[in-house]
């Protein structure tokens, strides 16, 4: 097995004592002390992620918006300069390969965020359609990624002398303790947050300066732990879990994040026939009855015990105290439907859920 990628603030991660895992080939913390006071330090006040094992890709030149737009499943036509977006990177079968965020720099700029275990491919895919002229640089270790998540992230923003008043998907300049870097609206934990892009080389000052200031908030230090039990809460898909390249978003639920309008993307012609015909499968939210906890690939059944589906993703819901997941069902088990997850052996009661299943503190 190859070494394991670390993030430029690996050395700041073992004196907080974090604990690590692998996490799309690099060794990131998954909880510094317990992933349930992690979680509910961002739903009720602020916490601070290092999510730098995220990929970064630049697509730079003349066109460079116009062609990832007849690549990229939505549509960049949508936003302008200063704007990000969510969107999927597609197969001809209209399978998942990545989905990230596509930041808008400039018609001929733009950066992109795909997963970590993906980016490569995102890089290659990108690089083999591209025309004369486009640039496609893979630019994923020369920069780190730190998020700011929970209902005190303005305060926390403003406490470093940046500016916090701008809309949900922007993103703008600013400087942090000398360090130029991106202040992004984003995140993947549902709460109000702020997603800080910096050099690598500049990490350190940048992290050690939020922790300072967080301090009066009562920041907290949190592991990707706390990130998935956050984002299975809202019912965001992960790659891998509830996308994939048998996974569509169609299936997904992501129907929003597809220019349907738009003449070309990857996987359009296969989209498009799924989408009139219905998935097959169709991934839902669900929810203990008792106090079973779901984990991905149980089976769900029906009242007769039949398999109508899968775990995808599961987990305890520290803010709900129950477990919960998301699950590809049966496109007929609709939320209020009731089914069975069968867990070591036993059938055990969910009921169908609309997500997301916890309301955050202060929507994004």
């Amino acid at each position: 097995m190859p070494d394991l990628l670390v993030s430029p603030l690996h050395g700041s991660h073992v004196a907080l004592g974090a604990k690590f895992a692998e996490f799309g080939g690099w060794s990131m913390p998954l909880q510094y002390n317990s992933i349930v006071a992690e979680h509910k330090a961002v739903r009720s006040g602020v916490g601070v992620f290092d999510v730098s094992h995220l990929g970064k890709t630049r697509v730079s030149g003349p066109g460079a918006k116009d062609f990832l737009n007849a690549c990229l499943a939505n549509d960049l036509d949508r936003i302008g300069p200063g704007q990000a977006q969510y969107t999927l990177c597609c197969s001809a079968e209209g399978g998942v390969v990545d989905d990230l965020i596509a930041y808008l720099r400039a018609d001929d700029d733009v950066f992109l965020i795909p997963n970590a275990a993906n980016n490569a491919e995102v890089v290659r895919l990108l690089a083999e359609a591209a025309p004369e002229g486009i640039t496609v640089e893979n630019q994923h270790t020369a920069f780190a990624v730190i998020a700011v998540q929970g209902p005190s992230s303005d305060e926390l923003i403003e406490a470093l002398g940046a500016d916090a008043d701008f809309d949900y998907m922007q993103f703008r300049p600013g400087e942090i303790a000398g360090a130029a870097l991106t202040i992004c609206r984003t995140g993947y934990t549902g709460e109000r947050g702020y997603e800080l892009v910096c050099r690598s080389d500049e990490a350190g000052v940048v992290w050690d300066s939020v922790l300072t200031a967080g301090e009066p908030l009562g920041i907290v230090p949190c592991g990707l732990g706390a990130r998935d039990t956050l984002r299975t809460e809202m019912g965001y898909a992960l790659h891998g879990h509830e996308l994939s390249r048998d996974i569509t978003p169609v299936m997904a639920g992501l129907t929003w994040a597809i220019g349907w309008d738009k003449p070309a993307f990857w996987g359009a012609d296969a989209l498009r026939a799924e989408r009139a015909a219905g998935p097959a499968r169709r991934l839902r939210a669900i929810k203990a009855s008792g106090r079973a906890i779901p984990r991905p690939g149980m089976d769900v059944v029906d009242a007769a015990g039949a398999v109508v589906g899968t775990v995808t993703s599961g987990t305890f819901s520290p803010t709900l105290g129950v477990g919960i997941g998301l699950a590809l069902l049966d496109p007929r088990f609709k939320p209020g439907s009731e089914v069975g997850v069968v867990v070591r052996n036993r059938t055990e009661a969910f009921g169908v859920e609309k997500a997301p299943l916890v309301q955050p503190q202060v929507r994004s």
